[in-house]
């Protein structure tokens, strides 16, 4: 059995299917506009970045580029152990196996935080969110770049999927903590077609994947996604 840290919250697609979740990472957003969108609010060149649920590591590699310290964290043993094998050979990145309610960070030592699709959904984030304002650096900047249930056929196939989601309790909890947003206009572009409907079989509930792969032609979907961040 893996080793998962105490208090993490499961993510049932790339926790059960990494590699199928290695073929949606490629897919989503080719032309690169949520970093686009970070960059221009917080470049991170030269900074310490931290990748809070960094899963196999995708984009630390990524990060490490421009930044001059990248430190991922991922609560699953298993997926944190992939991240330090995808990254072994970059000096400047470094990888915990640790939950985003502990991390192993000392006070004040971040510039850029970043958790993408790591399930920041809001009410019950608050010992994460916490510990985030510890470790940030004055000057510095977090964003949460999600899934936007409220929109699109994406949006509609996750909340047939997870019922219980309340997009009206999400942005109350956000806008209470101090936190901006704007949408983030995302897609998806498969190589082939089973890859895309393996990615759809993966987020969606059986019922709700066979619909959404029926609605999809192609190899490319829209996929809205919302922007938040906040300045410490």
């Amino acid at each position: 059995m893996p080793r998962i840290v105490k208090g993490a919250i499961p993510s049932p697609n790339i926790w059960n299917t990494p590699q199928i979740y290695e073929l949606e990472n490629r897919a989503v957003d080719p032309d690169g506009a949520a970093d686009v969108a970070m960059r221009a609010l917080r470049p991170w060149a030269g900074a310490t970045v931290l990748d809070i649920g960094c899963g196999t590591g995708y984009h630390l590699p990524i990060l490490a580029a421009e930044a001059a310290r990248v430190i991922g964290v991922e609560p699953h043993g298993d997926l944190a152990a992939l991240a330090r094998r995808r990254c072994a050979a970059l000096p400047n990145v470094t990888v915990h196996t640790a939950a985003a309610q502990d991390l192993p960070l000392p006070d004040a030592g971040v510039d850029v935080a970043i958790a993408r699709w790591a399930y920041f959904f809001g009410p019950g984030c608050e010992p994460g969110l916490r510990e985030l304002s510890r470790v940030m650096r004055r000057g510095g900047a977090a964003f949460v770049v999600d899934l936007d249930a409220t929109r699109g056929a994406f949006g509609r196939w996750f909340s047939r999927t997870v019922p219980t989601y309340s997009a009206r309790e999400v942005e109350t909890f956000w806008d209470r903590h101090g936190w901006q947003r704007r949408p983030l206009d995302l897609r998806m572009v498969f190589q082939r077609r089973a890859d895309l409907e393996a990615v759809l079989r993966i987020e969606f509930a059986p019922e709700v994947a066979e619909q959404a792969i029926a609605e999809t032609p192609g190899l490319e979907l829209d996929y809205p996604n919302v922007l938040r961040w906040r300045y410490f």
